[in-house]
């Protein structure tokens, strides 16, 4: 037979002809598309030689460029959600404090009064998790004749520093009737002074007449973000001692810090927050707009993850196009023959978008198998590290996503079939007189 061992049987087409118009009785498409899918096939496995070469050339680019798109969006993705999850945890999403004109030209903020019904408003707000006052002053944290300048936040003992820190010690003790007398230091400021967990450190406050009020701390504590702008500049103590400090009573704070569940809810919040709960002088603003440089660093890490998806697409796109015109080439009898035989040039181009699509579909499983097992090895072993003080971390971070990657499998499988509709240009205007010259 013309089609070796292709089935033909009508029983694969769900179709009942026996009451159709005769201009049905043509071949089924079900059967036209079972039976390109079978021809594809056929002529797939029975390469050899250079032409199987170039077929193996074709899988392995695709495995590669859908391999590398899988590892670039989740190192992406992984950046953004450790980035975000150790900022967002230090300083929340969303903050309340007191508008100032003048903010930071004094040794204090302004304070203002504790409010439980606000407090009370904000919780009940969709996707809000939790909400911690916090109080802040500027400080020397001195050791040994070392002094370094810190941001003092003082919290309560709701206030917990996520896991991701690696915090070592117990914390702050908040048992004190009066106000703890610990402190919890990053790692750099702990390294700069030479302090180690339990060791006593002084605190200079300074007043504005220039003399300083001194306490000396415990060690209770200490965090590693990663990031400059919290380890550099920050120090966490009882919220209380700051309001003794400041000779302030219990209900003085500087602020307020939301937690959401999602940070692209944080700017609806904010604006919620600032146009119905609160009214001047008080001001509401999200952490990303208070720390602009970070995550526009992001937004880069998204561009250049854009670009290499365009690139690695581009590459399967090409490479998919000269292979299945070579194949072309080479099955230029059969398509003479075929056409000869009556067969429609949309039916011949099926038969090459299968071969396509069978040597995008085994590269697409090979680059999912390449790029997933990449990232559970990343995740497991660290085995690409990173400069800390320039990415905030010390590996790279993996964070897979499921429907990234099932667009990216979907995408390049579609694109690879595409690309078979140029060279079947070649088809309808080859001859079958010219076809059939061919050796």
């Amino acid at each position: 037979m013309l089609f070796g061992n292709v089935k033909l049987s009508i029983e694969y087409c769900k179709t009942d002809i026996s009451i159709a118009h005769p201009a049905y009785f043509s071949t089924p498409p079900c059967i036209v598309l079972q039976l390109t899918l079978q021809i594809a096939w056929r002529y797939i496995a029975q390469y050899k030689g250079t032409i199987a070469t170039i077929v193996k050339l074709a899988v392995a680019a695709t495995a590669m460029s859908v391999a590398f798109m899988i590892i670039s969006v989740s190192i992406v993705g992984g950046f953004n959600k450790a980035i975000q999850e150790k900022l967002f945890g230090f300083s929340g999403h969303v903050h309340v404090s007191y508008f100032d004109v003048n903010k930071g030209a004094g040794l204090t903020e302004a304070p203002i009064t504790l409010n439980k019904t606000l407090i009370d408003s904000i919780k009940r707000l969709p996707h809000v998790v939790n909400i911690h006052a916090f109080a802040e002053r500027p400080v020397i944290v001195a050791n040994k004749g070392k002094m370094e300048g810190v941001h003092l936040k003082g919290v309560d003992a709701q206030f917990k520093l996520p896991s991701a820190y690696g915090v070592k010690g117990i914390g702050i003790n908040y048992t004190d009737t009066t106000y703890a007398k610990e402190i919890i230091l990053s790692q750099t400021t702990a390294r700069l002074l030479e302090v180690n967990l339990h060791d006593t450190v002084l605190i200079e406050f300074f007043e504005n007449n220039g003399l300083p009020r001194l306490r000396r701390v415990k060690v209770a504590g200490i965090f590693h973000t990663g990031m400059d702008e919290v380890d550099k500049y920050y120090a966490i103590t009882d919220i209380r001692l700051l309001q003794h400090i400041n000779h302030w009573n219990a209900d003085s704070i500087n602020g307020y810090q939301i937690a959401v569940d999602d940070n692209k809810y944080a700017p609806y919040i904010s604006d919620y927050i600032h146009y119905k709960l609160i009214q001047a002088p008080l001001e509401s603003y999200t952490t990303v707009e208070n720390y602009p440089n970070i995550f526009d660093w992001l937004k880069m890490q998204d561009i250049n993850s854009l670009i290499i998806l365009i690139i690695m697409a581009v590459v399967s796109i090409v490479n998919m196009g000269v292979v299945v015109l070579i194949l072309m080439v080479d099955r230029a009898s059969m398509i003479g023959l075929f056409t000869v035989m009556g067969m429609e040039s949309k039916t011949l181009t099926g038969i090459f978008v299968g071969m396509a699509g069978f040597i995008a579909g085994v590269g697409i499983l090979i680059g999912n198998i390449i790029g997933l097992g990449f990232c559970y090895a990343q995740q497991q072993w660290g085995l690409i590290k990173l400069p800390e003080e320039t990415y905030y971390m010390r590996y790279a971070p993996i964070a897979v996503d499921p429907l990234a990657v099932i667009g990216i499998n979907i995408v390049t499988l579609l694109l690879c079939m595409l690309c078979v509709l140029l060279p079947a240009l070649y088809i309808k205007q080859l001859t079958p007189a010219k076809a059939l010259n061919f050796k």
